[in-house]
Order: structure tokens, then sequence, then C-alpha cells
């Protein structure tokens, strides 16, 4: 997992007024998602997710949107829900089929 400093995540997006507001990494992150998506009225929603998932989850579902051709996207921000909530479940499904393996028995 790369994290970037603060610093370096708020040049990307003009944050000058929240700058000083801006203490934790994820705070950032979610700005960055915020303006990327061009949703920065729901911007403490993306700033609850970056503290909540792996960053790892979160840049997928970014980078699946930026994948897309411009023209075909007609919500960003419901297409990045849609993936991330794909991302959630398969996480999920993993979890869940670990706990349903048998253990191996010291013996084998």
């Amino acid at each position: 997992m790369d994290l970037k400093k603060i610093g370096d995540l708020l040049q990307d997006v003009d944050l000058e007024k929240r700058r000083r507001y801006i203490r934790k990494e994820f705070q950032a992150y979610g700005l960055l998602l915020a303006d990327e998506l061009n949703d920065w009225k729901n911007r403490s929603l993306y700033i609850r997710l970056a503290k909540q998932y792996p960053r790892h989850i979160l840049e997928e579902a970014r980078y699946f949107i930026k994948d897309q051709a411009p023209g075909k996207i007609k919500s960003k921000v419901g297409l990045f829900m849609w993936k991330l909530s794909q991302l959630k479940a398969g996480i999920k499904n993993d979890k869940q089929s670990r706990k349903r393996r048998p253990k191996r028995s010291k013996s084998d």
C-alpha cells in the first residue's frame, strides 16, 4: 500500500481554504475522491469511506471509474458506489469461504 503525504495529495486538489482543517491522510484522500467524482456536497461520505475501508478497495473502484469512457458514464458517483459494493461483497464472500473450510488435523 503506497501512502502519500497529506501535502502531496492536497497539491492535486484546490483546497486552500480547508488545508488547515485536514489533519489525517484519510481526510485528504476523501476530499480527493469527492473532487474526482465532482460530488463536493457529499465530501463527508468520502472521508468516512476513506477511514472505514481499506485503501486498495477504494483505489480499485476509483480506477474503475477512470477507465470508463467519459461519454458513457451517466453518474460517476453511482458507478463508484456500485463498484465499491461489488468489491465489498467479494471480500465478504472470501471471508465466509475461509471460515467454512475444514481445519486440518495435526496428524496430517
